[in-house]
């Protein structure tokens, strides 16, 4: 079964969340403390996917820094940040430290389960059935077998979205890509996100890729439209 860890103080909405995941048929982690998740999350390297509460006692942005750290060791599980505010910023903050996806209490269980199944399913891959071959484009190589990228012969660190998302430039060179079909191709058709959550992942890339984000030389803008890679 797959690992899901659950980081989330309030003992009542952890029970709800490890209870429902165990009947979706994963194997759910819980911490209720940002050193008993990391230390969760050493123990058991093989976590799929990371579930954040944003509040935590003492630190309303604890969540927030345990994404980081994931994201600072190099792994590649999902995370999906729990947050009781619904607001735009913490949104944002979520996705630019890392988090592929967000979920705003009160949820139902079928909600999160679908959630949690909709990016298991978009960041699997069957390494049985993956095929050894590159895309390049310019001073990048991306492997599709071992999800790597390289700048120049230097490897880049991207997070399970931002390779799905280079993926899929590198796979339509020179043609634009609408929001809507980036977010049905990396995000799936279930997803209800909003187009937000493209534009803050492709600037998240783009601070890894380009020279200077500001002025991006690959991962380029189609004002009102979306986004294409080109030269």
């Amino acid at each position: 079964m797959k690992k899901i860890l659950v980081l989330e103080d309030e003992a009542s909405v952890r029970e709800f969340v490890l209870l429902s995941l165990r009947r979706s048929g994963y194997e759910p982690l819980g911490a209720s403390t940002i050193p008993e998740a990391l230390q969760i999350i050493k123990d058991n390297p093989d976590i799929c996917v990371a579930l954040l509460d944003v509040m935590l006692p003492g630190n309303k942005n604890g969540g927030f820094e345990v994404c980081e750290k994931i994201r600072a060791s190099g792994s590649k599980m999902g995370i999906i940040m729990l947050t009781a505010r619904d607001q735009e910023i913490d949104k944002v903050t979520g996705l630019m430290n890392g988090a592929d996806d967000y979920v705003t209490k009160p949820f139902s269980p079928s909600e999160l389960s679908a959630r949690v199944d909709a990016l298991v399913r978009r960041l699997g891959i069957d390494s049985n059935n993956a095929k050894n071959y590159e895309l390049t484009s310019g001073p990048f190589v991306l492997n599709t077998r071992n999800r790597t990228l390289e700048k120049g012969g230097k490897r880049l660190r991207l997070t399970q979205i931002e390779f799905l998302l280079m993926k899929l430039f590198l796979e339509n060179p020179g043609k634009a890509l609408s929001r809507e079909n980036i977010l049905s191709e990396v995000w799936g058709d279930q997803f209800n996100g909003e187009y937000k959550t493209v534009d803050v992942n492709i600037r998240r890339l783009r601070i890894k890729i380009e020279d200077d984000p500001t002025q991006p030389e690959y991962l380029t803008t189609v004002w009102g439209y979306g986004y294409k890679w080109g030269f």
